[in-house]
Protein backbone atom coordinates (compact mmCIF):
# COMPACT_ATOMS: atom_id res chain seq x y z
CA UNK A 1 0.00 0.00 0.00
CA UNK A 2 0.90 3.87 -0.74
CA UNK A 3 0.37 5.26 3.16
CA UNK A 4 0.09 9.38 3.53
CA UNK A 5 1.16 10.00 7.12
CA UNK A 6 1.42 13.03 8.34
CA UNK A 7 3.08 14.44 10.94
CA UNK A 8 6.41 12.08 9.68
CA UNK A 9 8.81 14.13 11.11
CA UNK A 10 7.05 13.87 14.47
CA UNK A 11 7.56 11.18 17.32
CA UNK A 12 4.87 9.10 16.83
CA UNK A 13 4.87 9.62 12.58
CA UNK A 14 8.62 8.81 12.17
CA UNK A 15 8.43 5.46 13.91
CA UNK A 16 5.38 4.30 12.32
CA UNK A 17 6.54 5.69 8.71
CA UNK A 18 9.95 3.67 9.82
CA UNK A 19 8.00 0.26 10.53
CA UNK A 20 5.46 0.89 7.47
CA UNK A 21 8.61 0.80 5.26
CA UNK A 22 10.30 -1.89 6.62
CA UNK A 23 7.07 -3.95 5.95
CA UNK A 24 7.25 -2.97 2.27
CA UNK A 25 4.88 -0.14 2.25
CA UNK A 26 5.64 3.06 0.67
CA UNK A 27 5.07 6.10 2.35
CA UNK A 28 3.92 9.62 1.75
CA UNK A 29 5.12 11.86 4.49
CA UNK A 30 4.07 15.27 5.59
CA UNK A 31 5.22 17.96 7.94
CA UNK A 32 5.41 21.59 8.49
CA UNK A 33 8.75 21.21 11.05
CA UNK A 34 7.25 23.84 13.27
CA UNK A 35 9.52 25.06 15.72
CA UNK A 36 7.88 23.83 18.92
CA UNK A 37 11.08 22.00 19.63
CA UNK A 38 14.02 21.84 17.69
CA UNK A 39 13.83 20.78 14.04
CA UNK A 40 17.30 19.18 13.75
CA UNK A 41 15.45 16.63 15.94
CA UNK A 42 12.91 16.12 13.39
CA UNK A 43 15.41 16.13 10.70
CA UNK A 44 17.73 13.39 12.37
CA UNK A 45 14.05 11.32 12.58
CA UNK A 46 13.67 12.12 8.94
CA UNK A 47 17.26 11.12 7.89
CA UNK A 48 16.27 7.70 9.84
CA UNK A 49 13.24 7.19 7.38
CA UNK A 50 14.95 7.72 5.07
CA UNK A 51 18.10 5.46 5.36
CA UNK A 52 15.51 2.38 6.46
CA UNK A 53 13.85 2.92 3.20
CA UNK A 54 17.16 2.55 1.27
CA UNK A 55 16.47 5.40 -1.26
CA UNK A 56 13.34 3.96 -1.84
CA UNK A 57 9.57 3.71 -0.24
CA UNK A 58 9.75 7.08 1.38
CA UNK A 59 9.10 10.71 -0.08
CA UNK A 60 8.69 13.58 2.27
CA UNK A 61 7.29 16.70 1.21
CA UNK A 62 7.64 19.47 3.60
CA UNK A 63 4.44 21.57 3.90
CA UNK A 64 1.34 22.32 6.22
CA UNK A 65 -1.49 20.41 6.20
CA UNK A 66 -3.84 22.66 7.42
CA UNK A 67 -3.58 25.02 4.64
CA UNK A 68 -6.11 23.02 2.29
CA UNK A 69 -4.69 24.36 -1.24
CA UNK A 70 -1.22 23.56 -0.49
CA UNK A 71 -2.13 20.12 0.64
CA UNK A 72 -4.16 19.36 -2.52
CA UNK A 73 -1.36 20.39 -4.69
CA UNK A 74 1.46 18.31 -3.04
CA UNK A 75 -1.32 15.34 -3.63
CA UNK A 76 -2.13 16.07 -6.97
CA UNK A 77 -0.14 13.39 -8.52
CA UNK A 78 0.13 10.95 -5.54
CA UNK A 79 -1.81 7.21 -5.15
CA UNK A 80 -2.91 7.21 -1.78
CA UNK A 81 -4.91 4.42 -0.58
CA UNK A 82 -4.74 5.02 2.90
CA UNK A 83 -3.86 7.88 6.02
CA UNK A 84 -2.50 7.91 8.93
CA UNK A 85 -2.91 11.04 10.74
CA UNK A 86 -0.77 11.55 13.01
CA UNK A 87 -0.02 15.59 12.71
CA UNK A 88 -1.15 17.94 15.44
CA UNK A 89 -0.10 20.65 17.87
CA UNK A 90 0.87 18.47 20.91
CA UNK A 91 1.21 19.48 24.99
CA UNK A 92 -1.41 20.09 27.30
CA UNK A 93 0.32 23.29 29.03
CA UNK A 94 1.33 24.94 25.74
CA UNK A 95 -2.29 25.42 24.45
CA UNK A 96 -3.28 27.24 27.34
CA UNK A 97 -0.81 30.18 26.08
CA UNK A 98 -1.12 29.14 22.24
CA UNK A 99 -4.32 28.87 21.16
CA UNK A 100 -4.53 29.25 18.15
CA UNK A 101 -1.89 26.88 16.88
CA UNK A 102 -4.21 24.31 18.13
CA UNK A 103 -7.31 25.76 16.27
CA UNK A 104 -5.27 25.90 13.25
CA UNK A 105 -3.59 22.76 12.88
CA UNK A 106 -6.01 20.45 15.05
CA UNK A 107 -9.14 21.44 13.93
CA UNK A 108 -9.01 22.91 10.41
CA UNK A 109 -5.87 20.43 9.57
CA UNK A 110 -8.27 17.15 10.69
CA UNK A 111 -10.91 18.52 8.63
CA UNK A 112 -8.24 18.87 5.69
CA UNK A 113 -7.37 15.42 5.88
CA UNK A 114 -11.10 13.98 6.37
CA UNK A 115 -11.73 15.70 2.97
CA UNK A 116 -8.93 14.18 1.06
CA UNK A 117 -9.69 10.88 2.90
CA UNK A 118 -13.38 11.73 1.49
CA UNK A 119 -12.29 12.79 -2.33
CA UNK A 120 -9.67 10.11 -2.27
CA UNK A 121 -12.07 7.49 -1.05
CA UNK A 122 -9.33 5.66 0.62
CA UNK A 123 -9.77 2.37 2.48
CA UNK A 124 -9.20 3.78 6.02
CA UNK A 125 -7.67 6.42 8.18
CA UNK A 126 -6.14 5.97 11.39
CA UNK A 127 -6.14 8.87 13.27
CA UNK A 128 -4.18 9.89 16.26
CA UNK A 129 -6.70 11.14 19.28
CA UNK A 130 -5.74 11.52 23.12
CA UNK A 131 -6.15 10.44 26.71
CA UNK A 132 -6.65 13.82 27.48
CA UNK A 133 -10.68 13.73 26.08
CA UNK A 134 -11.69 11.91 29.13
CA UNK A 135 -10.73 15.32 31.49
CA UNK A 136 -10.68 14.86 34.63
CA UNK A 137 -13.02 11.40 34.91
CA UNK A 138 -12.39 9.83 38.50
CA UNK A 139 -13.95 6.09 37.24
CA UNK A 140 -10.57 3.91 36.41
CA UNK A 141 -9.51 2.35 34.24
CA UNK A 142 -10.35 5.04 31.25
CA UNK A 143 -13.19 3.29 28.76
CA UNK A 144 -13.95 4.30 24.95
CA UNK A 145 -17.68 3.63 26.59
CA UNK A 146 -17.13 6.63 29.24
CA UNK A 147 -18.43 10.24 28.69
CA UNK A 148 -15.36 12.32 27.42
CA UNK A 149 -17.57 15.81 27.16
CA UNK A 150 -15.82 17.87 30.27
CA UNK A 151 -12.53 18.55 28.76
CA UNK A 152 -9.98 20.10 31.12
CA UNK A 153 -7.87 21.77 28.27
CA UNK A 154 -8.42 23.13 24.80
CA UNK A 155 -5.67 20.49 23.83
CA UNK A 156 -8.22 18.06 24.97
CA UNK A 157 -11.26 20.31 23.53
CA UNK A 158 -9.52 20.14 19.87
CA UNK A 159 -9.04 16.40 19.98
CA UNK A 160 -12.46 15.41 21.19
CA UNK A 161 -13.89 17.53 17.93
CA UNK A 162 -11.89 15.75 16.16
CA UNK A 163 -13.51 12.38 16.87
CA UNK A 164 -16.68 13.93 16.83
CA UNK A 165 -15.93 15.63 12.80
CA UNK A 166 -14.89 11.97 12.29
CA UNK A 167 -18.36 10.46 13.51
CA UNK A 168 -20.06 12.76 11.34
CA UNK A 169 -17.63 11.89 8.12
CA UNK A 170 -18.13 8.47 8.69
CA UNK A 171 -21.59 8.64 8.64
CA UNK A 172 -22.28 11.06 5.77
CA UNK A 173 -19.80 9.67 3.52
CA UNK A 174 -18.94 5.84 5.18
CA UNK A 175 -15.65 6.56 5.22
CA UNK A 176 -13.85 3.84 7.24
CA UNK A 177 -11.82 5.95 10.20
CA UNK A 178 -10.41 5.03 13.50
CA UNK A 179 -9.34 7.08 16.26
CA UNK A 180 -6.55 6.16 18.56
CA UNK A 181 -6.58 7.68 22.18
CA UNK A 182 -2.75 7.64 23.16
CA UNK A 183 -1.69 7.22 26.54
CA UNK A 184 1.56 8.98 27.21
CA UNK A 185 3.96 7.54 24.92
CA UNK A 186 7.48 7.32 25.53
CA UNK A 187 10.96 5.82 24.30
CA UNK A 188 13.69 6.80 22.53
CA UNK A 189 13.57 9.56 19.68
CA UNK A 190 10.60 10.82 21.71
CA UNK A 191 9.78 14.29 22.31
CA UNK A 192 12.30 17.10 24.48
CA UNK A 193 8.68 18.42 25.53
CA UNK A 194 7.54 15.34 27.61
CA UNK A 195 8.41 14.79 31.18
CA UNK A 196 11.30 11.54 30.52
CA UNK A 197 13.10 13.67 28.45
CA UNK A 198 12.84 16.65 30.11
CA UNK A 199 13.67 14.47 33.85
CA UNK A 200 16.48 13.10 32.26
CA UNK A 201 18.19 16.21 31.05
CA UNK A 202 18.07 17.76 34.46
CA UNK A 203 18.98 14.86 35.86
CA UNK A 204 22.50 14.79 34.16
CA UNK A 205 22.69 18.26 34.26
CA UNK A 206 22.20 18.45 38.31
CA UNK A 207 19.03 20.30 37.88
CA UNK A 208 16.06 20.39 40.00
CA UNK A 209 13.31 17.85 38.75
CA UNK A 210 9.87 20.51 38.91
CA UNK A 211 7.31 17.74 40.13
CA UNK A 212 3.30 18.64 40.35
CA UNK A 213 0.97 18.13 42.41
CA UNK A 214 3.49 17.36 44.99
CA UNK A 215 4.48 13.97 42.91
CA UNK A 216 0.84 12.45 43.39
CA UNK A 217 0.60 11.85 39.98
CA UNK A 218 -0.17 8.48 37.65
CA UNK A 219 0.25 8.27 33.98
CA UNK A 220 -0.13 5.08 32.33
CA UNK A 221 3.58 4.76 30.05
CA UNK A 222 3.42 2.99 26.68
CA UNK A 223 6.22 2.16 24.73
CA UNK A 224 7.12 3.49 21.26
CA UNK A 225 7.12 0.33 19.84
CA UNK A 226 3.89 -0.93 21.28
CA UNK A 227 2.12 2.27 19.85
CA UNK A 228 3.68 1.31 16.44
CA UNK A 229 2.66 -2.19 16.73
CA UNK A 230 -0.92 -0.64 17.73
CA UNK A 231 -0.96 1.64 15.06
CA UNK A 232 -0.51 -0.70 12.10
CA UNK A 233 -2.93 -3.11 13.64
CA UNK A 234 -5.61 -0.54 13.53
CA UNK A 235 -4.41 0.42 9.90
CA UNK A 236 -5.12 -3.38 8.35
CA UNK A 237 -8.07 -3.71 10.09
CA UNK A 238 -10.78 -1.08 8.44
CA UNK A 239 -14.32 -0.75 10.57
CA UNK A 240 -16.88 -2.59 8.73
CA UNK A 241 -19.95 -0.44 7.04
CA UNK A 242 -22.07 -2.78 8.66
CA UNK A 243 -24.02 -0.96 10.83
CA UNK A 244 -22.92 -2.81 14.28
CA UNK A 245 -21.89 -0.64 16.87
CA UNK A 246 -17.97 -0.47 16.91
CA UNK A 247 -16.00 0.35 19.82
CA UNK A 248 -16.67 4.08 20.86
CA UNK A 249 -20.36 3.16 19.82
CA UNK A 250 -20.70 4.61 16.57
CA UNK A 251 -22.58 2.69 14.00
CA UNK A 252 -21.28 3.55 11.18
CA UNK A 253 -17.60 3.11 10.35
CA UNK A 254 -15.91 5.18 13.03
CA UNK A 255 -14.13 3.11 15.38
CA UNK A 256 -12.27 4.50 18.71
CA UNK A 257 -9.50 2.99 20.84
CA UNK A 258 -7.57 3.31 23.97
CA UNK A 259 -3.94 2.63 23.01
CA UNK A 260 -2.16 2.65 26.12
CA UNK A 261 0.14 -0.04 28.44
CA UNK A 262 -2.90 -0.95 30.92
CA UNK A 263 -1.14 -0.17 34.09
CA UNK A 264 -1.41 3.49 35.93
CA UNK A 265 2.45 3.84 37.25
CA UNK A 266 3.38 6.48 39.88
CA UNK A 267 5.08 9.68 38.74
CA UNK A 268 8.02 8.55 41.53
CA UNK A 269 8.25 5.48 40.60
CA UNK A 270 9.30 6.41 37.10
CA UNK A 271 11.42 9.03 39.05
CA UNK A 272 13.08 5.81 40.48
CA UNK A 273 14.26 4.43 37.45
CA UNK A 274 15.30 7.65 35.95
CA UNK A 275 18.16 7.63 38.95
CA UNK A 276 18.63 4.45 38.73
CA UNK A 277 19.32 4.41 35.07
CA UNK A 278 21.07 7.95 34.87
CA UNK A 279 23.23 6.88 37.87
CA UNK A 280 21.82 10.35 39.90
CA UNK A 281 20.11 11.18 42.92
CA UNK A 282 17.58 14.07 42.10
CA UNK A 283 16.94 17.00 43.25
CA UNK A 284 12.89 17.38 43.53
CA UNK A 285 10.69 20.44 43.64
CA UNK A 286 7.47 19.66 44.49
CA UNK A 287 4.88 21.90 42.96
CA UNK A 288 1.27 22.46 42.91
CA UNK A 289 -0.79 20.82 39.62
CA UNK A 290 -0.46 22.89 36.84
CA UNK A 291 -3.56 24.13 34.57
CA UNK A 292 -5.34 21.34 32.48
CA UNK A 293 -3.36 18.53 34.06
CA UNK A 294 -5.32 15.27 35.31
CA UNK A 295 -4.07 13.23 38.35
CA UNK A 296 -4.75 9.71 36.71
CA UNK A 297 -4.88 8.45 33.24
CA UNK A 298 -5.37 4.81 33.02
CA UNK A 299 -6.29 2.86 29.90
CA UNK A 300 -8.71 0.14 29.30
CA UNK A 301 -7.75 -1.63 26.37
CA UNK A 302 -10.04 -4.43 26.21
CA UNK A 303 -11.68 -3.30 23.02
CA UNK A 304 -8.27 -2.69 21.00
CA UNK A 305 -6.99 -6.29 21.79
CA UNK A 306 -10.23 -8.03 21.05
CA UNK A 307 -10.42 -6.59 17.55
CA UNK A 308 -6.54 -6.60 16.97
CA UNK A 309 -4.84 -9.03 19.87
CA UNK A 310 -3.20 -5.71 20.72
CA UNK A 311 -0.80 -6.65 23.69
CA UNK A 312 1.60 -3.93 25.17
CA UNK A 313 4.84 -5.97 25.91
CA UNK A 314 7.32 -3.10 27.59
CA UNK A 315 7.33 -2.33 30.56
CA UNK A 316 8.92 1.10 32.23
CA UNK A 317 11.19 -1.05 34.46
CA UNK A 318 12.44 -2.18 30.73
CA UNK A 319 11.45 1.67 28.68
CA UNK A 320 12.66 3.77 30.96
CA UNK A 321 16.63 2.69 30.95
CA UNK A 322 15.92 2.34 27.30
CA UNK A 323 15.08 6.04 26.84
CA UNK A 324 17.88 6.83 28.89
CA UNK A 325 20.39 5.27 26.63
CA UNK A 326 19.39 6.07 23.34
CA UNK A 327 19.03 9.47 24.96
CA UNK A 328 23.14 9.69 25.99
CA UNK A 329 23.84 8.02 23.09
CA UNK A 330 21.81 10.89 20.97
CA UNK A 331 23.14 14.13 23.50
CA UNK A 332 26.51 12.46 24.20
CA UNK A 333 25.83 12.80 27.27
Amino acid sequence: MRILVTGAAGFIGAAVSQALVARGDAVFGIDNLNDYYPVSLKHDRLARVAAAAGGQRFEFRHLDFSDDTALSEALADQEIDAIVHLGAQAGVRYSIDHPMAYARSNLVGHLALLEVARRRQVRHMVYASSSSVYGGNAKLPFSVADRSDHPVSLYAATKRADELMSESYAHLYRIPLTGLRFFTVYGPWGRPDMMLWNFTRRLLAGEPLPVFNEGDMYRDFTFIDDIVGGVLACLDLPPEDDGGEKAGGSRAPHALYNIGNNRSEHLMKVIGLLEDACGRTASIEMLPMQPGDVHKTYADIDALTDATGYRPGTSIETGVPAFVRWYRDYTRT
